[in-house]
């Protein structure tokens, strides 16, 4: 068990965490969520040791270990892959090197046997003889290929890292695992491998997550800071934000009656639990929804951007036919070959690719950013299209320009105050909306690209990754905005959920070939057809 005892942590005259005492148990999942700048990654360094708080302690039962997900992709650069892995286990690591050493050593003494079996007693008692099996076996869950296992961590890509330094957390079965967004850079068989491996995980789990399907699937509970504080709710992320909404539209009505309140929550609650009930939620698993306090539900402080795209025309039946269009990268490779198909109106089509570069040239392409080494495509002439790009930087070069001029560049209506009504529901309002635009986050230029996406009024919408970078908040604000949208979109995203809500056309590309296959993306991940068709367009 997991306990903080009076946490406080103070920047200056900022507070970030205030008297915060909170325990978490064995055998439970937390969903650690909050605003950008709440103190999520922050407060698992106060767990973990990384960080003092001001006032407060944390405790851990005796005997047990922590495990953190560790965020320097450099630190274990001279170690082979596989023991990298097993270095997880700090302990049973010590014992392994402690062992060659003596083993090693050609004045073997009576006392270095003595040693010896003290060592291999102990080291047995970790499982260390199977260690390099459990250690390979974790790598090959994660798509890392047994022939690079003995590789040097210096010799492989940040996405084959990043898989590396997940396994050494969970190596050896710790009892309080810390995972700062571990799914980021892993591909879709990957994070439906680390989903049941922490539906199956007997500890505890602490999780910063951005993809909402993640922590529905994994987590029993919701840990959420809001006003400087830390609440603990029974259930995932789903229910704990549409119950937030629901009890923050009550708030908003004070003439409600408290019973009617309770009345409508209990009534979500039980639709909940039936829906939960069918899935493989570890919520459902350990019917926790059961045991829900509805009088603890309360509305959240959190702000979400007001998003919503309408169109000044309707499209006509003809939007875009794409006719052999081949395009290769650098290395003369091609990114997609002979792509042929007509986007029909009102498709919502999700592109695919194991290699994401293939999809911003394929947009690159149709925007007419680059031109295709063969093939061809045309727009229909009643289409308009906004694009949302990879790569934003180009847009924010200018650094004289504040955000209300840097909007007004994209508009035909000049007026300050047309312009501040399209930042503001980006919540760019006040003193934020004449911030210069080199100044920006990640997260603030995509904010700024969607307020210009918005102002555009398109019937097409082009967006490459558009969730990257993004809160919580604004993920899910984007997501029900595209859910609405009546116009047509071509779109990539590595977040589950916001594929398979909005996404009514799969297209996956290859470099061999294509698949186009009309379903959500959950009945395309679990056709046996387009599994067998994977292997020809790979």
């Amino acid at each position: 068990m997991l306990s903080c005892s009076n946490i406080s942590l103070k920047y200056g005259k900022r507070t970030l965490f205030e008297e915060v005492t909170i325990r978490f148990a064995s055998g439970n999942c937390y969903g650690l969520i909050g605003a950008n700048g709440a103190g999520k990654s922050t407060f698992l360094k106060i767990l973990s040791g990384e960080i003092d708080p001001t006032t407060g302690k944390v405790e851990m039962s005796p005997g047990e270990r922590m495990a953190i997900l560790k965020q320097n992709h450099y630190e274990f650069d001279e170690f082979p892959i596989l023991e990298t892995v097993m270095m997880g286990h700090k302990r049973l690591y010590q014992i392994m090197k402690e062992r060659e050493a003596i083993y090693a050593n050609p004045d073997f003494s009576e006392e270095d046997g003595i040693k010896a079996s003290e060592l291999e007693s102990e080291f047995a008692d970790l499982n260390g003889w199977n260690a390099e099996a459990e250690a390979a076996e974790l790598l090959s869950g994660l798509g890392v290929k047994e022939e690079n296992h003995y590789t040097l961590m210096q010799d492989v890509d940040g996405k084959v890292k990043v898989r590396v330094l997940l396994a050494q957390a969970i190596f050896g079965n710790p009892d309080v695992l810390l995972l700062d967004e571990p799914t980021n850079d892993l591909d879709v068989d990957s994070v439906l491998w680390l989903e049941n491996f922490l539906a199956d995980f007997k500890n505890t789990v602490i999780v910063i997550s951005h993809d909402r399907h993640f922590l529905d699937t994994v987590c029993t509970h919701v840990a959420d800071i809001d006003y400087a504080k830390i609440k603990l709710y029974t259930g995932n992320y789903t229910f704990w934000y549409e119950s937030s909404q629901l009890a923050a539209k009550q708030k908003a009505d004070q003439n409600r009656k408290v019973e009617d309140k309770r009345k409508e929550l209990q009534d979500f609650v039980e639709r909940f639990s039936a829906n939960a009930s069918k899935s493989k939620q570890a919520t459902s698993r350990k019917k926790l929804l059961e045991k829900l306090v509805i009088d603890e539900i309360q509305a959240s402080s959190r702000k979400y951007p007001g998003i919503q795209f309408r169109s000044d025309r309707e499209a006509g039946d003809q939007l875009l036919t794409v006719e052999g269009l081949s395009k290769k990268g650098a290395d003369g490779n091609y990114l997609f070959k002979d792509l042929t198909f007509t986007i029909n109106k009102a498709d919502k089509v999700s592109i695919l690719s194991k290699e994401p570069l293939s999809i911003s040239a394929l947009f690159d392409v149709l925007m007419g950013v680059e031109k295709p080494d063969a093939g061809a495509f045309k727009w229909g002439i009643t289409t308009s299209q906004s694009y949302f790009p990879r790569d934003n930087s180009e847009f924010f070069s200018d650094g004289n320009l504040n955000l209300v001029d840097w909007l007004r560049q994209y508009s035909k209506d000049k007026d300050e105050s047309y312009i501040r009504g399209f930042l503001g529901r980006m919540l760019f309002t006040g003193e934020e909306s004449l911030k210069k635009c080199t100044v920006l986050s990640g997260g603030e230029k995509v904010r700024c690209m969607l307020s210009k996406m918005m102002m555009e009024s398109a019937n097409v919408l082009i967006m490459d990754d558009p969730t990257n970078h993004l809160d919580l908040e604004s993920i899910t604000a984007l997501n029900n905005a595209l859910m609405e949208f009546k116009g047509t979109m071509l779109f990539y995203s590595h977040d589950y959920q916001f594929i398979n809500t909005i996404a009514t056309r799969i297209i996956e590309l290859g470099p061999n070939g294509f698949i186009d296959k009309t379903m959500t993306y959950e009945e395309y991940l679990e056709d046996d057809k387009v599994k067998l068709q994977k292997e020809a367009v790979y």
